[in-house]
């Protein structure tokens, strides 16, 4: 179990394909042909989901044939590969390794950075959280490990206020899915021109985050709901 909530594909619910994909989440070292493809790759996954998309669909977007494709990746299931792994790690390394001194801050500052990043660049995450089942197993055990990774980033956060005693006695395991629940539910529905910018929905969802762990109520309180936990 990685700890981090995948999201469900709901009808209706996908951006149009013309939605942007910023070309800054590509790797500087691929090619530009490579790297349009992977926008383009992006742009289909997203608005028809990988098994609905075809070679030709995500070729012929950028003006080439299906056999191109295959010159720079082994499969379509090799480009879903490398968007959700590329997604993965750039929301991983925006959560960035140096704490700040106060528990709480620290915390707001994961969860500002988490759903800023997650609502600047939804196209890609929503990807990243609908395609998880269309990857190899070898695939996605690679991508398990990076969920893992942030998941971890936010316990650790979570489990110092904790012992600081700037948290409330929470459980930790429950604050942290919900907290990381919230920044990957929006990438259903979050659009551009929408009234919030990624900011403020980073300052909004952060100040939510500092209220699940500073309320009076501990969270251990709570009644088992379901007794599971996430893909």
């Amino acid at each position: 179990m990685d700890g981090m909530p995948a999201g469900a594909r709901t009808n209706g619910d996908g951006p149009a394909p013309g939605s942007g994909v910023s070309r800054q989440l590509w790797d500087d070292d691929r090619g530009e042909v490579a790297r349009n493809l992977l926008s383009s790759g992006v742009r289909c996954f997203a608005a028809s989901g990988f098994h609905a998309t075809t070679t030709r669909d995500i070729t012929s977007a950028v003006g080439l044939s299906p056999g191109a494709l295959y010159v720079h990746f082994r499969s379509k299931e090799h480009v879903l590969f490398e968007i959700i792994r590329t997604g993965h790690r750039r929301s991983l390394d925006v959560l960035g390794d140096d704490p700040a001194d106060d528990a709480s801050e620290h915390l707001r500052s994961l969860v500002r950075r988490f759903v800023a990043w997650h609502a600047h660049h939804h196209v890609v995450a929503r990807v990243c959280q609908y395609e998880l089942a269309a990857l190899s197993p070898a695939h996605y055990e690679e991508i398990r490990e990076l969920r893992r990774r942030s998941t971890a980033t936010f316990q650790d956060a979570v489990t110092r206020g904790v012992a600081e005693r700037s948290f409330a006695d929470v459980d930790v395991h429950r604050v942290v899915r919900a907290i990381l629940s919230l920044g990957v539910d929006l990438v259903r529905w979050y659009r551009s021109d929408g009234p919030d910018s990624p900011e403020q929905l980073g300052e909004f969802y952060a100040d939510l985050a500092l209220g699940m762990v500073t309320g009076a109520r501990s969270s251990r309180s709570c009644p088992s709901v379901g007794g599971g936990g996430s893909t």
